[in-house]
């Protein structure tokens, strides 16, 4: 099963006032599996990008002055995600920033329910307990340490290794041969082969006399057995 794992970085945090994405990371996983293939993208968003932003992201205007806009743009971040399922951190965030983006942009918007929630998920699952991504590092053990600023292909490359965690881990001796792959992707990639183990002949388990007198000299040890009332 083909998924995208997507994160954007955006010039502030309400929609409704404007702010525009400046960034694109997605990368593809199939049975939940890396590919390989990546889309990273910068984007001029025409405005003003607010101060408070650029620290946790670090684009500035001068660096994004000279990328594309969103609507240049639009049609490879389609063609990349096509209808697959988008998995994503908070994920009415992203979402609303990129309808929006693709509304003004004469694209059709994506689905709700082409979407899974990884915060959603992880707050089910650990209720009460912190579920920003860097938290969910920590309890997965995933090395997050070049994490020193938000980026958008950083984080949807964190979050893959996290999704995995979530859905239970990959299994390790799970046999994906009979799946069909799509885009051309090796199948040996997913498939491990059986632990050689060594054949061992089956041991009897009857008791030896020793061990059954053993037992027996056990037993005249327990004060007042229930085994010898009479009903």
């Amino acid at each position: 099963m083909r998924e995208v794992v997507l994160d954007t970085e955006t010039t502030g945090l309400d929609v409704h006032n404007g702010h525009k994405i400046i960034e694109i990371g997605a990368l593809e996983i199939i049975n939940l599996v890396p590919s390989g293939r990546t889309l990273h993208l910068y984007i001029n968003p025409e405005r003003d990008i607010d101060e408070e932003a650029i620290k946790i992201h670090g684009i500035t205007q001068e660096f994004i002055s000279n990328k594309p806009t969103f609507k240049q743009i639009a049609q490879e971040f389609l063609d990349f995600i096509k209808n697959d399922q988008l998995v994503i951190h908070n994920a009415s965030f992203d979402l609303a920033f990129l309808n929006s983006e693709l509304r003004q942009s004469g694209f059709q918007t994506i689905s709700e329910d082409k979407v899974i929630d990884t915060l959603k998920i992880a707050r089910q699952k650990f209720p009460g307990a912190q579920a920003s991504l860097d938290a969910l590092c920590r309890r997965f053990q995933i090395d997050n340490s070049h994490r020193e600023l938000h980026g958008a292909l950083t984080d949807a490359d964190l979050l893959a290794s996290v999704y995995v965690e979530l859905k239970g881990g990959l299994q390790p001796d799970l046999q994906f041969n009979e799946v069909a792959i799509e885009d051309n992707v090796n199948t040996k990639d997913f498939q491990s082969s059986f632990v050689n183990r060594k054949h061992r002949s089956v041991r009897r388990h009857e008791p030896t006399k020793d061990e059954l007198n053993n037992h027996s000299q056990f037993l005249k040890l327990i004060t007042d057995p229930i085994w010898y009332h009479s009903e």
